[in-house]
C-alpha cells in the first residue's frame, strides 16, 4: 500500500510497485491534492502548494482515495481531508478505498504492502482475516478471507485457501480455485494456475490460458508476459503483438512502455520500435507526461521525446500523481513540481 510501475525486477520491483500504488491511488479523488509527509517521524500531509494542511500527528499516513486516507495511531484507521477522524483506528492493516470499500484486516501480521508484480491494488498477506468496510466504517463484508485485495471494476480477489473474486455484496462470483489473482484491468485479471499464469474475464472464463512464466495486468489494450525468460506484450485475445525479446518490461501508457533491452532501459511503440532508445539504468512508466528513468545512478524525469525535464539528481523516484512527483535524496523524501522545483522539501 506505500507509495508506488508493476515491473517484474529486483530492488526496482518493489521500487516500481511503489510508484503505481501512489499514483493509483490518488487518481479522481476529492481529497487527491493532499499529500503524505513525514517530519520528525510523524505524518501529516500537505497541499501541492506545500502548505501544512493535517499536522503531523500520526505514525504512518497514505495517500487519499475517496476522501479518506489511512492512517496509523497504533492500529489503523481512516482520516478526512479535514484532519477529522473518520473512522477510529482498530485495525491490524488498511488499505485505501477503492469503490466506496476498503480491505481491512483484523489480526495477524506481515509486510505493509505485497509487490508481487501482478497485484499492483493488494494490500499482501500476513494472517488475520480480511474484509471491507464502507466510508462510514462499517462492515459490508464481514473479516473472513485469508487474504484480499481492492475492488477494481465491480471486483475484487480474494482468498480462501485459494483465490477468487467476489462482488460489493461478499458473494462469490467466480470460484476459489486460482493458485494466484490479481485485480481486474480492462475486463481482464491477471490468475496463476499449475505454475503458469493467464487471464480471467468476469465471468470466470479463462480467456487467456494459463501459459506465461509471469504476467502484468493490461494497460492499454496489452500486458506484459513472460515466456522463455524473455518478456513481450500480449493483446486480450492472447495474440502476441510483441514477441517475447526483453528483459523486463513495464505498462503502455499513451503508446509508450518501458523496457530492459540488455542492460539499458528505453521506451517502445505498440509496434515494438523503439521510440527512446535505450540509454536509461533504469525506467518507469509515463505518468502525466513523465517518466521517471535513471541515469549514473541517479533518478531524473524525461518526456515523451527522451529529453530530460528535470535532470538526474535523486535518489529514488515516484510517477508524477495529481502535479508533483515523490522523490528521495540523502535519504528523505520530498515532492517536486513538473519543473524540479521542491515544494516540500526533503524530510524524514
Amino acid at each position: 500500500m506505500q507509495f508506488q510501475m508493476i515491473m517484474p525486477m529486483k530492488k526496482s520491483c518493489l521500487y516500481a510497485v511503489l510508484a503505481l500504488n501512489f499514483a493509483t491511488a490518488t487518481l479522481c479523488t476529492a481529497a487527491a491534492t493532499l499529500f503524505p509527509v513525514a517530519v520528525g517521524g510523524r505524518w501529516g500531509f500537505t497541499d501541492k502548494t506545500g502548505a501544512t494542511v493535517i499536522n503531523p500527528q500520526f505514525d504512518h499516513a497514505e495517500v487519499f482515495t475517496e476522501g479518506l486516507a489511512p492512517v496509523k495511531i497504533g492500529r489503523w484507521g481512516y482520516v478526512d481531508a479535514a484532519g477529522k477522524m473518520a473512522i477510529n483506528p482498530q485495525f491490524d492493516k488498511a488499505d485505501n478505498f477503492s469503490q466506496g470499500l476498503a480491505a481491512v484486516r483484523l489480526g495477524g501480521g506481515g509486510p505493509s504492502f505485497d509487490p508481487r508484480p501482478w497485484d499492483p491494488l493488494g494490500i499482501g498477506p500476513g494472517g488475520g482475516r480480511y474484509g471491507y468496510i464502507n466510508t462510514e466504517g462499517k462492515y459490508v463484508i464481514n473479516p473472513q478471507f485469508d487474504d484480499a485485495r481492492a475492488f477494481t471494476e465491480g471486483f475484487a480477489a480474494v482468498k480462501i485457501k485459494h483465490w477468487g473474486f467476489i462482488d460489493k455484496t461478499g458473494k462469490i462470483v467466480i470460484n476459489c480455485q486460482f493458485d494466484e489473482a490479481g485485480s481486474f484491468s480492462e475486463g481482464l485479471a491477471v490468475v496463476k494456475m499449475s505454475g503458469h499464469f493467464g487471464y480471467a474475464d468476469t465471468t470466470g472464463k479463462l480467456v487467456i490460458n494459463p501459459q506465461f512464466d509471469r504476467a502484468t495486468a493490461f494497460s492499454g489494450g496489452l500486458a506484459a508476459v513472460r515466456s522463455g525468460g524473455k518478456w513481450g506484450f500480449v493483446d486480450k485475445a492472447g495474440t502476441l503483438a510483441i514477441n517475447p525479446q526483453f528483459e523486463e518490461a513495464g505498462d503502455f501508457v499513451k503508446g509508450l512502455a518501458p523496457v530492459r533491452d540488455g542492460k539499458r532501459w528505453g521506451f517502445i511503440t505498440r509496434a515494438g520500435q523503439f521510440s527512446i532508445n535505450a540509454q536509461f539504468d533504469n525506467a518507469q512508466p509515463f505518468s502525466e507526461g513523465l517518466a521517471a528513468v535513471r541515469q549514473a545512478g541517479r533518478w531524473g524525469f524525461v518526456d515523451a521525446t527522451g529529453k530530460f525535464v528535470i535532470n538526474p539528481q535523486f535518489d529514488e523516484a515516484d510517477a508524477f500523481t495529481n502535479g508533483l512527483a515523490r522523490v528521495k535524496t540523502s535519504g528523505r523524501w520530498g515532492y517536486v513540481d513538473p519543473t524540479g522545483k521542491f515544494i516540500w522539501n526533503p524530510s524524514n
